[in-house]
């Protein structure tokens, strides 16, 4: 089902880059549109994961250079049967993070600077644990061909308003380029949206049974989701396309970009883990960042006044 919504996505992609090649170009237009679209689809496949990573300036780290972080997603990934993803950290204020790669033996994982500094350990163990949900689900190769194709349709629609007026050059004319201005902030809100919002909960629900406490996961969407909207992340501002990557919606919700949300509603997200931890009998909150651990937790290490402190205690 995964490979058949990921085809479907993909045909519709083809087909919106090629209508906005017909506009800008004709018919000759819209077959060179066909022939990029082609050769993207094919390039974004292997290589649409070190786009996304790096416009986001994310750089890798490994056990030496980030050892908290590494052990965390390493014992993580070992817990939920998967091979163990790169791990990237984005410079970035806004606490966030996402993961993308076209299969789970490709995969990578990237968390900003905000999200280290902001959460608990257990709290960033919930949000690991999502990450790495979609990499089981097969969700990452959706979310990063997805980002790389729309944003190619947005320049595309820019680039036709240098021919707006030029109808001897078969330009799409100023009816046609004024089109183009709104709809194609719109496709690519639209093409966001086409990524069932069900994957989110299923992430979700799947990445708290990974951690064993939904409730982790419940406080670091409340967190993210206050932070998202006081700290901007001007990157994702400037690439609209991708925000569906992120746990949370990383806009601001100022522009036109945010009319329709990429995101289920954060209450009814927490909602449902509040239900899940109902279920699974586990209503454990959250240490507070800085707190200590049992000697023996599978979280937290050694403790006492010898116990090696990092951001999540």
């Amino acid at each position: 089902m995964n490979y058949f919504r990921t085809a479907l996505l993909l045909a519709g992609l083809t087909a919106l880059f090629m209508g906005v090649g017909y506009l800008i170009g004709g018919g000759s237009g819209a077959v060179i549109a066909l022939l990029v679209a082609a050769a993207m689809n094919l390039f974004t496949y292997w290589n649409s994961d070190r786009m996304v990573l790096s416009m986001y300036g994310a750089h890798q780290v490994d056990q030496h250079t980030a050892p908290d972080l590494y052990n965390l997603v390493a014992e993580l990934a070992q817990r939920a049967s998967l091979p163990m993803p790169r791990v990237f950290v984005m410079d970035e204020a806004q606490p966030n993070a996402f993961a993308t790669g076209r299969n789970p033996e490709n995969a990578a994982v990237a968390v900003t600077t905000g999200l280290m500094q902001q959460l608990s350990r257990e709290e960033l163990a919930g949000v690991i644990a999502h990450e790495l949900a979609h990499i089981k689900h097969h969700d990452t190769l959706t979310m990063t061909i997805t980002a790389t194709i729309a944003g190619a349709i947005s320049m595309l629609a820019q680039f036709g308003m240098f021919f707006g007026g030029n109808r001897n050059n078969n330009g799409p004319g100023i009816i046609g380029s004024i089109a183009m201005m709104i709809l194609a902030p719109l496709g690519a809100m639209l093409v966001q949206m086409a990524i069932s919002r069900t994957r989110e909960y299923a992430a979700d629900n799947f990445g708290a049974r990974i951690v064993g406490q939904p409730m982790w996961l419940a406080s670091a969407l409340a967190k993210l989701e206050n932070a998202a909207h006081q700290v901007p992340n001007m990157e994702a501002e400037r690439n609209p396309a991708t925000a569906h990557m992120f746990i949370v919606n990383p806009l601001s919700g100022h522009g036109v970009d945010n009319l329709f949300a990429t995101h289920p509603s954060t209450a009814n997200r927490i909602a449902a883990l509040q239900q899940l931890a109902a279920e699974l009998g586990t209503q454990t909150a959250p240490r507070p960042a800085g707190a200590s651990y049992p000697p023996h937790s599978p979280w937290g290490g050694s403790s006492g006044p010898s116990a090696p402190r990092g951001p999540w205690g």
